[in-house]
């Protein structure tokens, strides 16, 4: 198996009192690094034929239309490689893993869920048919609100469990014993989730995990691969990128609701992890939903 330290953490913008997240999207640049999170992943892509998919030792160019599922921390990524179509859509739905707990997957209704869970930590990859089956639906799911969006996802679910000709893409498997001061990160990654707007010291934090601030910053530096400053700032930019389409408010107000009490460096640090501007970004994407 690779060494996930190479590979980027990826920090969803869900805190944890959130069910589901959706990105709606429509991009002539694909391009996604090899990355990983926590959180379970669905990746709907249509018109993205010659894309290259990497999902643990599994590399493939997609076709034309595709669906997979990628369980928690199996790092995954795609590279816009051979395709030139520039309306390539994607549908990403993620969770958190710990969202279905072990007492309502033991329920039998819940069994052909709890199966495929167990076996994303390989990867999934959908049929051609199954995707097409469930495209109308996917694609509605952002416009959804409340409860019926809730239980679309949970519907979708369940359909893709019962789904024939599923495949497993990757031959080994992540799970949370691989990686060393699970539950320490864990507790720092809560933290930031809960204080983030507000200023964070590298006392504070390195309280939180139990350790002295040198020690931390290695901690931290090792388990993410970034210094404590740049990983607060990734969650703080996540949740500001989520604010910039879902919520009415300027760039400035989604700076300071975020964190930043400087805007320069706020749109310094946007542009340097999502590679645009805040307003490009706004400009760009679409349909981004939560539950909160």
């Amino acid at each position: 198996m690779s060494n996930l330290k190479n590979f980027y953490r990826e920090i969803p913008p869900l805190s944890s009192g959130d069910s589901f997240l959706v990105f709606d999207r429509v991009k002539d640049n694909f391009d996604f690094p090899v990355h990983y999170h926590p959180e379970f992943e669905i990746n709907f892509i249509q018109n993205g034929k010659g894309v290259k998919r990497v999902v643990g030792d599994n590399i493939e160019e997609i076709e034309d239309i595709e669906l997979v599922l990628i369980g928690p921390n199996l790092y995954h990524g795609w590279e816009l490689n051979r395709c030139k179509n520039n309306q390539i859509h994607e549908i990403t739905i993620q969770f958190h893993n710990d969202l279905f707990d072990d007492t309502l997957l033991s329920r039998r209704i819940m069994n052909p869920i709890k199966d495929m869970f167990n076996r994303s930590i390989h990867g999934i990859l959908f049929s051609r048919k199954t995707a097409e089956e469930l495209s109308s639906r996917l694609v509605k799911i952002s416009k959804l609100d409340g409860i019926d969006y809730f239980l679309e996802i949970i519907s979708i679910l369940y359909d893709l469990a019962n789904s024939r000709n599923q495949r497993l893409l990757s031959t080994f498997t992540v799970d949370h014993d691989t990686f060393e001061d699970y539950d320490k990160m864990k507790l720092v990654y809560e933290y930031v989730q809960n204080n983030f707007a507000e200023k964070i010291t590298l006392d504070e934090v390195s309280s939180v995990a139990s350790m002295s601030s040198i020690s931390f910053n290695r901690f931290i530096k090792k388990r993410t691969g970034k210094t404590f400053v740049n990983y607060i700032n990734d969650i703080r930019i996540g949740y500001a990128a989520r604010w910039l389409v879902e919520k009415d408010l300027s760039i400035s107000e989604v700076a300071f609701k975020s964190g930043f009490n400087n805007i320069a460096n706020f749109n310094r640090s946007f542009k340097t992890i999502k590679k645009c501007t805040p307003s490009q970004y706004r400009e760009d994407f679409s349909g981004l939903k939560r539950i909160l």
